[in-house]
């Protein structure tokens, strides 16, 4: 069953006797309109007040209303909304294992898609379906699909493409030589500090540096690096290189990760909701984190991906990307990253966020399992692998 409602193209010329089929040009989807968001008084981006070290209470609110602190980009909702509709739920043994998930985990939602229908939906915090959250690095594979589609569009030539080619102001930078490909699968050799612990961290610190007039906060923040590797020889997890990457599709397309995610998410996918993109404070959609998206949005968007992205990105783009590219070795087999995806066992993949943001996809037994949370520490490898097995006892008890 078809996931995605379509706009109908194509004319069929039928003549008594004979009959001719004629191919005719898709007819365009519409595009979502964006719109400019501004809060009344905007959050602190100071590192020591930083959002990752804010109370429980004021993440929570915070995480279902981040257009209400920063400034961002609004997508409207897809003209032709994907109707997810309701299926064989899921057994009561596996639902109450979900649902314990969900209480153990501080899960403000929890969506399992079967074949593109809804077989488990159910909410926690006080969250409603209607409502958005925040993604936080669940955000880098909407990148990564946008990355895709400007190579599709001929905007980008490829993964090789050197970086300077798009952004020339990284000449003589420590992403001299590096290329998109090694950005998208962080492998560019450049030192990082990602630990949200830490408020001196360079992931604390790059969304508050002090702009600089006709140049992205991101590049500012790139010239402060050194290289510690070459290129392609070291994975290392860098948030800024994702802000990096949505800089290049930005200036390959000539728009706004915000716009360009319109026509090739928003719209294909058939989001219900409205999405929130956060800019910085040079006006750049920031790659690497905060949109803000309904449950059912974010499972969509893992079932838009599933099915392959409806001819928005090269065929095989998700075979590719959601492979470990760069493999975790002996002490993690089958784990890995692609292209701002996670690679696991058996052929699944997914999105992650701080606090508890997930999609995973589970592409042979054609699942999309999608959550939102806000655990009281950014990261939390015990929550993970609550999140890893309940996928896994899912995939069993539908197959």
């Amino acid at each position: 069953m078809t996931m995605r409602a379509i706009l109908v193209s194509g004319f069929v010329l039928a003549l008594t006797g004979c009959m001719n089929v004629v191919d005719a040009p898709q007819v365009p989807r519409a595009v979502p309109a964006v719109t400019q968001s501004m809060p009344e008084e905007m959050a602190s981006l100071d590192p020591s007040d930083s959002i990752l070290f804010w109370s429980d209470e004021r993440r929570s609110s915070a995480f279902r209303d981040m257009e209400g602190l920063f400034p961002g980009l609004e997508v409207a909702p897809a003209p032709i909304p994907t109707e997810l509709s309701k299926s064989n739920p899921l057994d009561s043994a596996t639902a109450a294992e979900a649902r314990q998930f969900i209480a153990e985990t501080s899960a403000a939602g929890l969506m399992v898609l079967k074949d593109g229908e809804i077989v488990f939906e159910e909410y926690g915090l006080g969250f409603q379906p209607d409502e958005r959250w925040t993604s936080f690095s669940v955000a880098k594979s909407f990148t990564s699909t946008l990355l895709g589609a400007a190579i599709q569009d001929g905007d980008i030539e490829g993964l090789d493409t050197l970086v300077t080619d798009v952004i020339p102001a990284l000449a003589g930078t420590a992403y001299e030589g590096v290329t998109v490909g090694q950005i998208a699968t962080m492998t560019s050799g450049v030192a990082w500090n990602e630990d949200y612990t830490d408020p001196d961290s360079d992931v604390a610190k790059m969304l508050a540096v002090t702009p600089v007039e006709g140049e992205s906060q991101a590049v500012t923040y790139a010239r402060t690096l050194q290289r510690e590797a070459p290129a392609g020889e070291k994975w290392v997890y860098k948030t800024l290189e994702t802000n990096l990457l949505g800089l290049i599709v930005e200036e390959a397309t000539g728009q706004s990760l915000a716009a360009y995610a319109a026509e090739k998410i928003v719209a294909p996918a058939g989001f219900e909701g409205s999405l929130f993109w956060m800019q910085d404070l040079t006006g750049g959609n920031i790659g690497g984190c905060c949109l803000s998206l309904r449950l059912s949005d974010y499972a969509r968007f893992g079932q838009f991906v599933l099915e392959g992205g409806d001819g928005v990105v090269p065929q095989g783009w998700f075979d590719e990307a959601g492979a470990p590219v760069v493999g975790f070795g002996p002490q993690a087999p089958g784990f890995g990253y692609g292209y701002q995806w996670w690679a696991f066992p058996e052929g699944n993949y997914g999105a992650q966020g701080i606090f508890g943001q997930a999609i995973t996809i589970v592409p042979s037994q054609n699942i999309v399992v999608a959550v939102v949370s806000n655990w009281p520490t950014a990261t939390s490898s015990e929550n993970r692998a609550k999140f890893r097995e309940l996928v896994r006892r899912i995939s069993s008890a539908t197959d």
